[in-house]
């Protein structure tokens, strides 16, 4: 047998020279502190296996032909293999079953077993000792915290260098970039659009790229000429009830008011109900109010010979619980979904709508209060980079007038408008390199877009 013996000043260093003289598969035969730290008796997995293989040869030769020892010759001592077999070996035994091994070979492997599993306990114990960590002292701490901080503001500085760097290099591009920012679009849209703009490209590119990408509903899509039940949704105060009002005229005037009927669910605002049916008067078509998903189902099994049916909806803030409860009864009654996106409302917000609103039910949305908006890019970088299709646009409290068809013209003619008057908030020249420094340091969505 050729064990070997491996000191170290700890357990850590030990294991690694077992693993490197003997490989992964070797065996731990002991493990004790000695003045110098660890040592560690270890054997060759191989090794070992060859002598549980001689040692089970041995028993099958003379297990047939059973042979007491001469009382006056002494047993021999058992080797350290022998005391401590392996876990290979002590399976290989226990597979050669009870007819092969002869009564001492089994007490041997029933005394050996707790030694082996109590050995490697105490070795792993001994490793998770060593590998714990100290805690850190606060000098280290606070060293490490101002390296951090060296760290950020470094990056910071090359990037508003790198920034700094294409605005020399590339000023069109550069320029570009400032404008779509001032009027609403995000960095993130603005960036993947320029970095594939060609070198003779300009803001009529942008605009044009911008176009292919907005999704407008076709006359085939669009909700008066297709017909069905249609729940408008959003938050509150983004005009779900004058919106409806504004459909229904539009549905009145060309299929009739016999065709057309509205539904409210909103039972929760004051006045809700009267509202819509002071709309319904006007416009001679019937007003339901429902209040829950089986009250829903009964009143459309009645209304199923109407070519358009519009529901009201009750304004709740998209991070409200209420949210999932209104989809999960619209998507129960297959009603399909129409999302009022404000226009006035900030980027962040506008993207927290979309992901609590957006589901497999919402067909499309409606940008409203372009009247009330300065800038437009905000709520068509959200509509580009969610996907969505514009159905129509609606810029006023007039019903029907100040509901209009999507006209892309228009609306990138007068997103890109430079108004007379400059807001406070518009990016400067010399603020554009730490603004985009900074928003380039976060990660951002990839999306394709067609050039």
């Amino acid at each position: 047998m050729n064990a070997r013996k491996f000191i170290a000043v700890n357990s850590r260093e030990a294991l690694k020279m077992v693993r490197a003289g003997l490989g992964d598969d070797a065996v731990i035969l002991s493990n004790r502190k000695v003045p110098e730290g660890v040592e560690i008796v270890a054997m060759g997995g191989a090794e070992l296996s060859r002598l549980s293989e001689m040692r089970s040869n041995d028993v099958r030769v003379s297990a047939p032909k059973p042979a007491a020892a001469p009382a006056s010759v002494p047993a021999p001592a058992a080797t350290p293999a022998q005391q401590l077999p392996s876990r290979q070996a002590l399976n290989q035994a226990a597979a050669l079953g009870a007819k092969v091994l002869d009564a001492n070979t089994k007490r041997e492997i029933a005394i050996a077993k707790p030694a082996v599993a109590t050995q490697a306990v105490v070795t792993q114990q001994a490793v998770k000792q060593e590998e714990k960590p100290a805690a850190p002292s606060p000098e280290q701490s606070g060293i490490m915290s101002e390296i951090k901080t060296m760290h950020n503001m470094m990056q910071e500085q090359l990037a508003c260098m790198a920034w700094s760097d294409m605005q020399h290099r590339d000023p069109k591009r550069s320029t570009l970039m400032r404008e779509m920012i001032n009027v609403g679009f995000s960095p993130v849209l603005s960036r993947q659009l320029l970095e594939k703009m060609p070198v003779n490209g300009d803001k009529a590119w942008v605009q044009r790229v911008l176009g292919h990408n907005i999704r407008v509903a076709t006359a085939k899509e669009d909700v008066v000429t297709r017909g069905g039940v249609y729940a408008l949704v959003g938050p509150t105060g983004v005009g779900k009830t004058t919106t409806t009002a504004k459909l229904a005229a539009r549905a009145v005037v060309r299929y009739g008011a016999d065709k057309v009927a509205l539904i409210t669910t909103d039972s929760y605002r004051i006045g809700a109900h009267e509202q819509l049916k002071i709309y319904g008067k006007i416009l001679g078509v019937s007003v339901h109010a429902v209040r829950d998903t089986e009250d829903l189902k009964l009143t459309l099994s009645g209304l199923k010979h109407k070519h358009l049916v519009l529901i009201d909806t009750m304004g709740v803030g998209q991070r409200d619980s209420r949210v999932a409860g209104q989809a999960d009864m619209f998507n129960a009654a297959g009603v399909h979904r129409l999302l009022l996106l404000n226009a006035t409302s900030a980027g962040g917000t506008l993207d927290d709508v979309v992901r609590m609103y957006h589901g497999t039910g919402v067909v499309g949305c409606i940008p409203t209060k372009l009247d009330e908006a300065v800038t437009l890019g905000t709520v068509l970088d959200v509509v580009v980079r969610h996907k969505l299709v514009m159905h129509y646009i609606a810029s006023g409290q007039r019903v029907p007038e100040d509901l209009h068809e999507v006209n892309l013209d228009y609306l990138l003619h007068r997103t890109f408008k430079v108004t007379a008057n400059p807001t406070p908030f518009q990016m400067q020249e010399l603020e554009f390199p730490a603004f985009m420094a900074g928003s380039g340091a976060a990660p951002t969505m990839r999306a394709e877009y067609a050039a």
